[in-house]
């Protein structure tokens, strides 16, 4: 009896039905097939798309929702009070930036590689972010009197306890993301930013049906402790305990750790520094309301900058797992997030005085220009964010601390030098200029930071 493949063999070739006149499309569609075939089989390409996709619209929900959560205290607050608390958090907020030194990002970049040592290495993040925030937040209170005389009854006996743990609580929460980032979680990301803010929505409106005049505070706070039970039941009992038990190798304990998180925190805090000092710059040099009209467009046009780095979370940790594909998944990366950038800014440049026009005419007629420059600048800066996310990956920190501090640095200056007579066209073009001035080179030396991967038959 003849073997099957000898009646394999025997069979006659499935002839190609293209027209002989013209080019054969059946090994080009062949050649479509391996590639699509090829990236389902590698099993990392789409997780980094996929997990990209996640994060960026877990930073846009994070955003609306917390804009939503706003509106309401405006309707329900006085404005005393949403000033008031409004400037608490903003507080609570840098102290906890501060503080935190940047252990999130550190969290994305080795947590995927750490192994069985995933769990020391989170809680080791978290209490020594907790315990900086911490103190932080008490030496703003004992120094109130000098720096903040108006948030004076913060230093209560119940308001004092109640924003030290908050402050070193939201410190808790920002680091639950890098975790569950580095973990491969981006769903449960999403999920913790979902719950945090519905869960503070509906507290505010019962602190404001129960007439409590600290609602927004308290709201805050314990939507806060919520969040924080909840995702770190789910991570310490299911998510770090999974990641450990794949570690069949023994992953080393994660190295030089300290003075990586040194270096990237000197470049988070020129990035935090730019987002303070610009709009203390326009508030001192045009007065309260302009710059009421540049923070309206700030925060619009940051949604697209930090939609860039919550995708790029997800190429540090493809590129930590994989770092032999970092040139392959970086490539995608870039492209895949231009084109999503590319067309929303297209759609801001374009609806720029309709998306204002709902906060009012003033804010349409002073704020569409600066706006629409904002906007432009967040497409040059998704090859910064690519750069910056690359260097971490690779831990290259000279690289990762120039990159940022280059950046800060260029917009203050060219914040200064065309504010005065430019006015909020000038802040704009600052943002606009110092994005280009990276990108440009950047994408020149592409070739040499972010080589194109070999194909199969090149030359060696």
């Amino acid at each position: 009896m003849m073997p099957v493949s000898a009646f394999r063999s025997t069979a006659p070739a499935r002839r190609c039905s293209c027209p002989p006149t013209l080019p054969c499309r059946c090994s080009r569609l062949a050649r479509l097939r391996a590639r699509i075939g090829g990236a389902r089989g590698s099993g990392t390409a789409e997780p980094l798309i996929r997990n990209g996709h996640l994060l960026a619209g877990s930073a846009v929900l994070a955003a609306v929702l917390g804009a939503v959560f706003w509106v309401l205290a405006t309707r329900w607050y006085s404005v005393g009070t949403v000033g008031r608390s409004s400037a608490v958090l903003s507080v609570a907020g840098l102290l906890s930036g501060l503080g935190r030194l940047n252990l999130g990002d550190v969290l994305v970049r080795f947590v995927p590689v750490a192994g069985r040592h995933t769990r020391w290495l989170v809680l080791r993040c978290y209490g020594v972010s907790a315990g900086v925030s911490g103190l932080a937040a008490v030496g703003f209170l004992v120094l109130i009197p000098w720096i903040s005389p108006e948030l004076g009854f913060l230093r209560s006996p119940v308001l004092i306890g109640s924003f030290v743990v908050a402050t070193a609580g939201y410190s808790i929460f920002v680091l639950q993301d890098g975790a569950l980032t580095g973990l491969r979680r981006p769903g449960w990301v999403m999920g913790e930013n979902a719950l945090f803010n519905v869960v503070k929505a509906g507290l505010l409106a019962g602190c404001a049906v129960l007439a409590i005049g600290t609602g927004i505070l308290l709201s805050w706070s314990i939507a806060l402790i919520v969040s924080i039970a909840v995702t770190n039941v789910v991570l310490f009992r299911r998510a770090i305990p999974a990641h450990q038990r794949a570690d069949t190798a023994g992953a080393p304990r994660p190295q030089r750790v300290l003075r990586y998180a040194t270096a990237d925190y000197v470049g988070k805090v020129a990035g935090v520094t730019t987002g303070t000092v610009v709009p203390l710059i326009v508030l001192d040099r045009l007065g309260a309301e302009q710059n009421a009209y540049y923070s309206l467009a700030y925060i619009i046009a940051s949604t697209f900058y930090v939609a860039v780095a919550s995708m790029g979370g997800s190429l540090v940790v493809e590129g930590a797992r994989h770092p032999e594909r970092l040139a392959e998944h970086g490539r995608r990366m870039l492209r895949h997030a231009g084109l999503l950038v590319a067309a929303a800014t297209a759609v801001v440049v374009a609806a720029a005085p309709w998306l204002l026009l709902p906060f009012g005419a003033a804010y349409s007629a002073q704020g569409t220009t600066v706006l629409r420059l904002m906007a432009l600048s967040a497409l040059p800066n998704v090859l910064l964010g690519i750069a910056i996310e690359v260097a971490r990956v690779r831990r290259d920190l000279r690289r990762l601390v120039v990159l940022q501090v280059t950046f800060s640095v260029l917009v203050i200056a060219l914040v200064v030098g065309l504010l005065p007579p430019l006015g909020l066209t000038g802040v704009g073009l600052a943002w606009l200029i110092s994005a280009c001035a990276l990108a440009v080179p950047l994408l020149v030396g592409l070739p040499r930071w972010l080589p194109a991967p070999r194909t199969q038959g090149s030359p060696a």
